[in-house]
């Protein structure tokens, strides 16, 4: 079997999301997606990458990856080139699940339990789906309806959030309060009314629902590291979870100072690429989750040796999932086949909402848990209305 074909595909209104669609002869096709800068992927799969794949036996995984992020300008980055190689990737394990009719959780060892707890990250359905990635103003209230509107809603009725998605079984989720005054303020301080403002979503939870609901917390990489370690404080008072990327994720050193300074665990990061930068936060003890974006960091191929890595060093893996649905469906498989993985980030306003305009099928998400996807591969497809709709572009290389 070898690859005949390299196939991407984006939407203007989902202008965020990059489909690729790997061809072969034997008539099998693997499906990967990527997420952010979609043009400038597309350009490099087609520009860079494609002939280093084209007639490939795409059965030859680690081989492919190795030569697809072996480059001069891949250097463990979520930049263009990693996306591009974990879009790729993604769609290689589809494609070896699809050869040997088994899912793709399988291929990766199989499952490590019968269904998995999750968050919910309470993200709008507007939320990062124009190309505006920068924090606050690609909130875009109001611009779908729905019942889960749950980042106006932690924001404004936190309590009301919080016992909606204990009715629903969801005993986890995810805010980020903090990111107006960090915008604000470029993220140097950070006032004492600020501060208030953005602890009142903590209080409103803590005193409608107790601790019957665990709190994560995200910062965007937005703050220095004194205001970072000062918010850090004024917080744990709520028992957050996990305080998710402080800071910029550059200093290893800086991150483990960070650690230091609080009880509550540090989560990181959806931003590395690649499993070198764990290696670093972890040998300086500057991280106690590890997450990983498998759109971002390499794939599955990575993803899998940054969670080996992370039991190495006796820290869970939680898989990043704000992004689309098929790496969503990755980011499930991953979590099923790793026995270290701590819980599965969810999106309801994306699950329930937008992703069922794409694919075929998303995870079932029942009662606070997510469990097993079935069918070969990813055992996800492209809706046949995606081909057909007028905003979509196509690109393909092929032999």
């Amino acid at each position: 079997m070898k690859i005949t074909s390299i196939e991407t595909l984006r939407t203007e209104e989902f202008a965020n999301v990059l489909w690729v669609r790997v061809h072969t002869d034997s008539g099998l096709i693997g499906l990967g997606e990527t997420f952010y800068g979609a043009g400038a992927v597309e350009a490099h799969i087609h520009d860079t990458l494609a002939a280093r794949l084209l007639g490939r036996n795409p059965l030859h995984i680690e081989a492919i990856h190795r030569d697809l992020v072996n480059l001069p300008m891949a250097q463990s980055s979520t930049g263009v080139e990693y996306r591009a190689a974990s879009a790729i990737d993604i769609a290689l394990w589809d494609l070896f699940g699809k050869v040997c009719d088994q899912p793709v959780h399988q291929m990766l060892g199989g499952l490590c339990r019968d269904k998995l707890r999750i968050y919910n990250t309470c993200a709008g359905y507007g939320y990062v789906r124009s190309t505006n990635i920068k924090p606050v103003s690609n909130w875009n209230f109001g611009a779908a309806e729905g019942p889960y509107e749950d980042l106006d809603a932690f924001m404004n009725r936190a309590d009301v959030l919080a016992e909606s998605l204990l009715d629903s079984g969801i005993t986890a989720m995810k805010i980020w309060p903090f990111d107006p005054p960090a915008i604000e303020n470029q993220g140097l301080f950070i006032t004492a009314a600020q501060l208030k403002k953005a602890i009142e979503p903590f209080e409103k939870i803590r005193k409608a629902v107790g601790d019957k609901i665990d709190i994560m917390v995200e910062f965007h990489s937005l703050w220095n590291l004194p205001t970072a370690k000062k918010i850090a404080k004024a917080l744990e008072p709520y028992q957050p979870m996990w305080y998710e990327d402080p800071i910029r994720m550059n200093s290893p050193q800086a991150l483990a100072e960070y650690a230091r300074s609080t009880d509550v665990w540090v989560c990181a990061s959806e931003t590395l690429g690649s499993r070198y930068p764990y290696k670093d936060l972890l040998e300086r003890d500057a991280t106690h989750v590890v997450m990983v974006d498998l759109c971002w960091s390499g794939g599955l191929t990575e993803g899998r040796k940054i969670a080996a890595l992370a039991e190495t060093w006796h820290r869970p893996f939680a898989p990043h999932d704000c992004i689309g649905p098929v790496g969503f469906a990755a980011a499930v498989h991953a979590s099923f086949s790793q026995p270290n993985t701590l819980i599965q980030e969810s999106v309801r306003a994306f699950y329930t909402g937008w992703y069922k305009e794409l694919v075929t099928v998303v995870p079932t998400i029942k009662d606070g848990y997510v469990y097993p996807m079935e069918g070969p591969g990813l055992g996800i497809d492209l809706l046949p209305a995606v081909f057909d709709r007028t905003d979509l572009t196509t690109r393909r290389s092929a032999l």
